[in-house]
Formats: structure tokens, sequence, C-alpha cells
């Protein structure tokens, strides 16, 4: 009697060879990680997650660098509002605002200016140019969060 070649393959996996079961036998055991501490299967698999975590930084871009934006050259001079918000004083030289920009432009740059002592969530409510102690032209900001 001649045996077919797929009479020798269980008939649970009709078609797969010994050496495809083994694979797949052998990468669900590393998938489960069902192999006990110690063994060689078990170091191989934490080394591999080891090299994956220190090596991956160095070859993949994650976008997780600090940012490049710089504060204020001059300090800010901050207040109480007496309300809900603070008064923020910004020298003129650390906004930068076109002459004959519109409001908008003008709440968006004091907005930016402001930020590394308020957050990123400030509401601008109002400002007006005025002269610090030394004489140079600052903006004044009414701001709360």
């Amino acid at each position: 009697m001649i045996k077919s070649p797929s009479a020798a393959l269980p008939a649970s996996q009709p078609g797969q060879r010994a050496d495809e079961r083994d694979l797949n036998r052998v990468l669900k055991s590393y998938f489960y990680w069902t192999h006990p501490r110690g063994s060689v299967q078990y170091d191989v698999m934490v080394t591999l997650i080891l090299l994956f975590i220190f090596l991956t930084p160095r070859v993949w871009n994650y976008g997780d660098s600090p940012s490049q934006r710089t504060g204020p050259h001059h300090p800010l001079v901050v207040s109480w509002n007496g309300t809900r918000g603070v008064v923020i004083t910004v020298e003129a030289a650390d906004v930068s605002i076109p002459p004959g920009a519109a409001e908008r432009q003008v709440k968006k740059a004091l907005r930016a200016a402001i930020e590394p002592v308020t957050g990123d969530d400030v509401f601008v409510e109002r400002w007006e140019t005025v002269t610090d102690a030394n004489g140079n032209l600052a903006w004044k900001v009414w701001a709360h969060k």
C-alpha cells in the first residue's frame, strides 16, 4: 500500500509540514511567554526587550525632544489683579508685534510672551503699552485662566 504525503499530516492542520508546525509552536511559546524563568529562551526574550528599550531611541525619532522656544530675555513682572487674574508686564523687546498689527495678532503675540509664566491655558483680557521704571516701552497684560 502506497501512502500519500498528506496521510502523514495530522488531521488538525492539513497541508502543514512538520517544520512549519515546530516554528509555529516556538513562536507561540515566545508570544505567550511560556518558558520558565532562567531558561535560555527566557533570557533571550529579556535580552531582546532590553535591546529594544535601549537602542530604539537612538534609531527612531519619537518626537519627544524639548521645544526649542526660548523664554523672554527680560524678567516679567507679575502682580495679582485682585479679582481672578494677573497683570503681567512684558518688555516690548520680548514681544514681536509688527506696527499696525490687528488686535488678534497682538493678543496672540502677548499670549505667547506670557506663556512661560502662566502656562498655555491663559486668556488675555486686555492690554496697554506703558513705560517701565527704566524708560523702556513695555506691555501691561491683564490675563486669567
